[in-house]
């Protein structure tokens, strides 16, 4: 027997348990900030490219038919929660088992689902297209029918990345959303540069969703015969889908309100503003993304909370930055970015930015807390979400004499979510108090 195991032998069981536990959550710990780490690059390079597309598209087209394809990409938002709900749930159910049969039965009942879902959802789009185009206001219905082909690989796309999630290649991962960005970006240059106009530009969406999901899936594993798979709880999708039905909202209901109650130019400032509050978040939420695999395959609820300190800190650091910075070059920022016309005297844009960023900062430590808890086990602040987030649609309904109040409403019911989303982190449960004795 060597000497080092002489000594390890020597130590009571409870220092060896605690020991084998620390060794344990630093290696997940690490996992944390390395996944975060490369995907924080890849959101990088993702919100560069979706920029580049909103402004290329926006001086290409023109104020009229740049509305046309901001259209098209809200009602893509709006279908990601069920990508970002299909995703997670693949991500977790894939973290929890380590056995290749059994990830290969889970990836591919839920790949099979989505096609359905997809399909569904596809053939609804386009039945729906001539209403949809109506309501919008859109010239013509092809618009909608272009979005609807993308449609059918979407959601099975969230399947796919949360494959790659759930066995945390972040690089993978990574890739194959700033791959989806790209192609977007450089199919609209050349097709609306070309003359195929608006058309082109929403054409571009569903070829860069067809690319994304064309690239390789990832782990060889879950394309192995699969084991006999008995479908996880159906309360796994339905807290995921809650959980982004509720982000969805929180994230793009104020600019539609906004145009809504606000003269053009005013709603056009505060639209300015939320993409850069927009951009925080997005960095925020890759972090959160690495996070969520490695937790949700943590035995032990103690080395699970370690694993959320890495996040937490990495999204607090990360908005505070964000925050100071924009406070301290709010003009310098609008104006690089959107243009003097952006930047008028009297608008308050400085306070709005700095404002705006806070907000931000605050609800993504919130999705943090969130994501954690439904990683661990069935949680219900999913629904805290979306309630705040019905919320905002009321308060905002009803007050709205400013912009600034806008912003603020949203701050305090953020504020609120955080508190209640953080409450059962201040108790400490039994079986952590035994532990730590």
């Amino acid at each position: 027997m060597s000497a080092r195991e002489q000594a390890i032998g020597s130590w009571p069981q409870s220092r060896m348990r605690t020991a084998i536990e620390t060794l344990k959550a630093g290696s997940s710990g690490s996992r944390v900030f390395t996944g975060s780490v490369v995907m924080l690059a890849g959101s990088v390079l993702v919100s560069l490219a979706n920029f580049g597309y909103n402004i290329g598209v926006a001086h290409l087209l023109g104020p009229g038919d740049f509305s046309q394809a901001a259209a098209a990409v809200t009602l893509l938002m709006l279908a990601s929660c069920i990508n970002l709900a299909y995703q997670l749930v693949t991500a977790k159910l894939i973290a929890k088992t380590t056995i290749p049969g059994e990830r290969a039965s889970v990836y591919q009942y839920l790949m099979h689902r989505a096609w359905l879902v997809g399909f569904v959802l596809s053939a609804a789009i386009i039945g729906a297209s001539r209403w949809i185009a109506s309501y919008l206001r859109m010239p013509s219905p092809t618009l909608i029918v272009l979005l609807g082909l993308g449609m059918l690989f979407y959601i099975p796309l969230g399947v796919r990345r949360g494959g790659m999630q759930g066995t945390c290649q972040f690089l993978r991962l990574s890739l194959n959303l700033a791959a989806e960005a790209f192609v977007k970006l450089v199919v609209a240059m050349a097709l609306v540069l070309g003359g195929a106009g608006v058309l082109g530009a929403v054409a571009a969406i569903s070829i860069s969703v067809f690319a994304a999901f064309l690239l390789p899936a990832g782990d060889a594993q879950l394309r192995l015969t699969p084991a006999l798979y008995k479908p996880g709880s159906f309360l796994e999708s339905i807290q995921a889908i809650i959980f982004f039905i509720g982000q969805v909202i929180i994230n793009n209901v104020d600019i539609l309100m906004v145009k809504h109650y606000f003269a053009p130019d005013a709603a056009g400032i505060y639209a300015a503003v939320a993409l850069v509050g927009r951009l925080l978040y997005f960095a925020t939420w890759s972090v959160t993304s690495a996070m969520f695999p490695i937790s949700a395959g943590s035995a032990a609820e103690s080395d699970s909370r370690r694993v959320l300190v890495v996040p937490l800190l990495f999204v607090a650091g990360l908005s505070t930055v964000f925050v100071i910075f924009l406070s301290s070059f709010p003009g310098l920022v609008i104006r690089t970015l959107f243009g003097s016309d952006f930047h008028r005297a009297g608008a308050g844009v400085e306070q709005l930015l700095a404002m705006n960023a806070v907000a931000t900062g605050v609800y993504a430590i919130c999705v943090v807390l969130i994501t954690y808890e439904m990683s661990r086990r069935i949680a219900n602040t999913g629904w805290l979400q979306l309630v705040v987030s019905l919320l905002i649609v009321l308060c905002v309904s009803v007050l709205h004499n400013s912009l600034m109040q806008v912003i603020v409403i949203q701050q305090v019911l953020r504020v609120l979510l955080l508190l209640a989303v953080a409450f059962p982190f201040f108790r400490r449960t039994p079986g952590l108090r035994e532990e730590a004795l």
